[in-house]
């Protein structure tokens, strides 16, 4: 599914965009939400087409149907940040964290500070693996 994820229309994405975003939605927050209007009727029919695909759930509660995505959003980031590696960074990571670091203009010294601390886990989590 989740290569699948990156794959769905613009439309359909930027519902499950919006409900990553605000968490559980009701069809009325989500047109509401909508930067295009769309009918309740229209947003009911990708509500229904993506619930078919397995991208979105629904439970019953006091204000209706309420909707939400079915995968968590640590495993969507993880999907949209590989479609991104494999799209513009031919499937390089250590391109991809290039180009990041090279914002550094932009980073605060605690986040460098974070990266510093991730790269360290990263690096003995593979001399563990060995």
């Amino acid at each position: 599914m989740l290569a699948q994820l990156s794959q769905i229309p613009p439309r359909e994405r930027q519902v499950v965009d919006l409900l990553y975003q605000r968490g559980s939605c009701t069809v009325a927050e989500i047109c509401d939400a909508l930067p295009d209007r769309l009918t309740a009727s229209a947003v009911r029919a990708m509500l229904k087409r993506l619930e078919s695909k397995g991208f979105v759930g629904r439970k019953e509660s006091e204000r209706g149907f309420v909707y939400s995505p079915t995968l968590p959003d640590s495993q969507a980031r993880r999907a949209a940040l590989t479609q991104v590696v494999q799209t513009f960074f031919n499937g390089s990571p250590i391109g991809a964290a290039s180009a990041l670091l090279g914002m550094t203009q932009r980073l605060k010294p605690s986040e460098l500070d974070e990266i510093e601390s991730m790269l360290a886990r990263a690096r003995q989590a593979a001399k563990d693996g060995e």
